[in-house]
This record gives structure tokens, C-alpha cells and sequence, in this order.
């Protein structure tokens, strides 16, 4: 394969310049022609394709965000909208697409595949919810973005004696609330893959104040069902003590990736490369333990996710 293109779709995640940059370097270096896609899916329905080079993606390692920017296509979702996408991609003479982002978008690629492209899938969601992947890059940036939160809220929570409800990102997934709160020492951690027990929350908050605690942190996903302002007005009133609500959205999602994200990135971005140079099927890109692996894109898409219920239960433990 000497022609491929990359595009960065759905939502933005730290690190997706690093992968965009290992893809463009180590296609280059082999010999490929490597064509940026402006935009996702919808810019590729637009013909929003450039030619890359050396120089196109330099000081963007440290970036947040993507320089390919990005969008949701509704068009794309359409069998005229992938069928113009295909269209597009033969008049370019691009043979295969690096895909960086999550579920919606590997499913797009999924849909691309199906119609002959060959697709590489590279994890780019915050969320750490793809089964196939211990991790997806942006993920470890979002949850130190968190903790830096943490700390600033503790100080102030402290000092007026306060609980706070911190609503963290991450959709049906509670990776980003089990991570930050077990390191950023929260006293109570909600997340969807466990039911909420009310009582227990409100009991760890009143045996905290009557040995002397001066602030509450209580972690919420934001796919936890119920309502984050009602939650602290229920806290507040089973248990006496002032409660506020931070939530953190899109602050999650920006600056710059931390080492490990950038290392992810152009690793998996460098085998994506690889395994299209070497005219493989479509695969999806991840990482298990230290070791960079490609599952078919299909199948990856049915792996299931694995609850670490013995992390839960660590955070458990060290918060009493």
C-alpha cells in the first residue's frame, strides 16, 4: 500500500496530534504518500484532503486537541453519505485510512471496510471504553487533568469544611472517576457498573466529621443515573454538612497529553502503518500490558469491557 489517509473523528481527545504525527513521520519514512482528512467523516464527504509531509505536523506533539480537527457527520451515517465518502477516497487514490477515535468512529470505519477501504482503528477517547484496549489514548491526560481539580477543590472544601460532588466525564464507562479517585484519594466513588447506596455514601461522610475530617470529595461518573445537583442537596440533607457540586466537562478533554498518552499514541499509530504498508485486513489498534496488539476491527467492536472490580474494591478500602 503506498497511498493512506488519517483522520481524527468524534471527540477530541489529548494525544491525537501525537498519533496523526507518528502516522505521517513513519508512512513518509517507508515510502507512503500520507494524506491528511480535515474534519472526520464529514470533511471526507467534503474532500477536505491535503497532502502531508514531514513539516505538516511539527510542533504538535505537545498539543492538545487535533490539528485535523473534528466533526460529527450525520451525512456519513447514510448509504449515500459512505458511498461518496468511498467516491472521494478513489478519486484521492488513497488505499487505506488511519481512523483515531472511539466507538462511533470505528464503527464508521467498520462501514468504510465493508465497502473495500482498509481501515486501521487507533483507540482516541478519554472515555477508556473499548474492550479490546487496556487503554485509549487520552485517557491517563484526562484523569491527571482531574486530579489537578482535586487538589484545588480539597483546599477550598477544607477550609469551609465542605463536601464536594465532583461529575467527571466518561459516558457509561467509570473508568476516569475509579482512576482519579482512588489517586486523588476520594472518599466516595460512583460509578455505573456499581449501584449507589445512598446510606453508605452519607455514613462514610458523618464517621469522617466526627473524627475531625474537614472536607468530603465524592467522585461522580457522569453516567451514575441520578442527578448531580440532587445528589448533593441529598447528601446536605441526611447529613448536615454543606455540600457543592464542580463538574469538570470539557476541561477533561484539553491540554497537553501526558508522556504516556504521547507514548501511546505514536506507538500504536507507528504499528497502524505497519500493518497497512503490509496490505493487512482492517484492524482495530490497542494495547495489553506493555505490548501493542491489532484485533480484526469487527471483532474488537464486540469485545466486552472487563470491570476491574478489585480496583473498586482497593479504592474502597484506602478511603475508609
Amino acid at each position: 500500500m503506498k497511498r493512506i489517509g488519517v483522520l481524527t473523528s468524534g471527540g477530541d481527545s489529548p494525544g491525537m496530534n501525537a498519533a496523526v504525527r507518528a502516522v505521517v513521520r513513519c508512512g513518509i519514512d517507508i515510502g507512503m504518500e500520507v494524506y491528511g482528512i480535515q474534519r472526520g467523516y464529514e470533511g471526507l464527504i467534503e474532500g477536505a484532503i491535503k497532502e502531508m509531509d514531514m513539516s505538516s505536523v511539527g510542533d504538535i506533539l505537545h498539543k492538545g486537541g487535533t490539528m485535523l480537527r473534528t466533526a460529527r457527520s450525520e451525512r456519513f451515517k447514510t448509504e449515500e453519505g459512505q458511498k461518496h465518502a468511498i467516491n472521494v477516497l478513489s478519486a484521492f487514490g488513497i488505499e487505506g485510512l488511519v481512523v483515531v477515535g472511539g466507538d462511533g468512529s470505528f464503527r464508521g470505519g467498520l462501514d468504510l471496510s465493508e465497502r473495500g477501504i482498509t481501515v486501521m482503528g487507533l483507540p482516541g477517547t478519554i472515555d477508556n471504553d473499548l474492550g479490546y484496549t487496556d487503554y485509549t489514548i487520552g485517557f491517563d491526560t484526562a484523569v491527571n487533568t482531574v486530579l489537578s481539580a482535586v487538589s484545588n477543590i480539597r483546599d477550598t472544601s477544607s477550609s469551609h469544611e465542605r463536601a464536594t460532588v465532583i461529575e467527571v466525564m466518561g459516558r457509561h464507562c467509570g473508568d476516569i472517576a475509579l482512576h482519579a479517585g482512588l489517586t486523588g484519594g476520594a472518599d466516595n466513588i460512583l460509578i455505573p457498573e456499581r449501584p449507589v447506596d445512598l446510606n453508605q455514601v452519607c455514613k462514610k461522610i458523618i464517621q469522617g466529621k466526627n473524627r475531625g475530617k474537614l472536607h468530603d470529595i465524592i467522585m461522580k461518573a457522569e453516567g451514575v443515573e441520578i442527578d448531580t445537583q440532587e445528589l448533593a442537596q441529598q447528601i446536605e440533607d441526611k447529613t448536615g454538612k454543606e455540600t457543592r457540586v464542580v463538574i469538570l466537562a470539557y476541561l477533561q478533554r484539553g491540554g497537553s497529553p501526558t508522556a504516556r498518552d504521547r507514548m501511546l499514541a505514536s506507538r500504536m499509530a507507528n504499528k497502524a502503518v505497519e500493518l497497512l504498508y503490509n496490505d493487512e485486513k482492517s484492524k482495530a489498534i490497542g494495547i495489553c500490558g506493555s505490548e501493542i496488539v491489532a484485533y480484526d476491527l469487527k471483532e474488537a467492536l464486540e469485545m466486552k469491557r472487563t470491570f476491574d472490580s478489585e480496583l473498586y474494591r482497593l479504592a474502597d478500602t484506602l478511603s475508609k
